[in-house]
């Protein structure tokens, strides 16, 4: 485990570390979830071992501290990431990022170009929710019900860890509640620009992984269009680095592949 200091409190940025070659791999998870128990396999699969890879947990989530202060908006998970990376040296980075993480990524390839290389997203929403959720889903949506942070907090938050189910609470009960509730709403709201149409502008590699049983993801074309490659990976569900780990190491292994990869 390795960690430096993040924020104004002390509070600190913590990751599970692989040492390899450069560049590195940073590894985001997903809203609620940590690095580490979602990423371990796959890093380990031929396609992918070898490289330093560090898997990170944002600020709120995982072994990462939780600072109730933090606003833990998508700007500023990509800012806080940021700073980490310049702390500890890490620049060009190959990015893999979920949901979630996809998000962030993205973010902080365009406020800081410099740290990244390469972006693999795995599943990541791009869009703002056309509005806020009234049915409880699996997701930001199914935070996203609860209107203030205040009804989160009294009875949110443990109404949540039952509804997402067993597997998902053993990582969401890490999360900061706020953290979770700011950084859930943040992701419902999005970005002016959004999410996507800074995907699109960005001139890195690009690459979106999706799961070819939800069909044509939607807005494809235009992504093509802005240079994105777009690959449908079989046999999974949302969480394809856990659903089909051969699947994902290999889609991920192209998507990186050229010089230096």
């Amino acid at each position: 485990m390795h960690s430096v200091e993040v924020f104004t409190d002390g509070s600190r940025l913590r990751w599970v570390e692989v040492p390899g070659i450069s560049p590195a791999r940073v590894y985001l998870h997903g809203l609620g979830a940590s690095s580490a128990p979602y990423y371990a396999e796959a890093i380990a699969h031929p396609a992918l071992a070898g490289h330093r890879s560090l898997l990170v947990d944002l600020l709120g989530f995982g072994i990462s501290d939780r600072p109730v202060d933090a606003s833990y908006s998508l700007d500023m998970h990509a800012d806080v990431l940021a700073r980490a990376l310049g702390l500890i040296g890490v620049h060009q980075a190959d990015v893999v990022a979920h949901s979630l993480g996809g998000a962030v990524a993205t973010i902080l390839a365009t406020r800081h170009p410099e740290l990244v290389r390469r972006l693999v997203l795995i599943d990541a929403p791009l869009d703002p929710a056309p509005g806020l959720p009234t049915v409880k889903r699996p997701g930001s949506s199914g935070i996203g019900v609860y209107r203030t942070e205040e009804e989160f907090l009294d009875h949110g938050w443990d109404e949540t860890l039952k509804f997402v189910g067993p597997h998902w609470a053993a990582t969401m009960r890490q999360a900061g509640p706020q953290a979770l509730y700011r950084t859930a709403m943040s992701l419902l709201r999005g970005t002016a620009p959004t999410v996507r149409q800074h995907l699109e502008a960005l001139p890195h590699p690009r690459t979106v992984l999706y799961p070819a049983a939800d069909g044509p993801r939607p807005g494809s074309d235009r992504l093509a269009a802005a240079g994105v490659t777009v690959v449908a990976v079989p046999d999974c569900g949302h969480n394809i680095m856990l659903d089909n780990v051969d699947g994902f190491a290999t889609a991920v292994r192209a998507a990186l592949h050229g010089s230096g990869a």
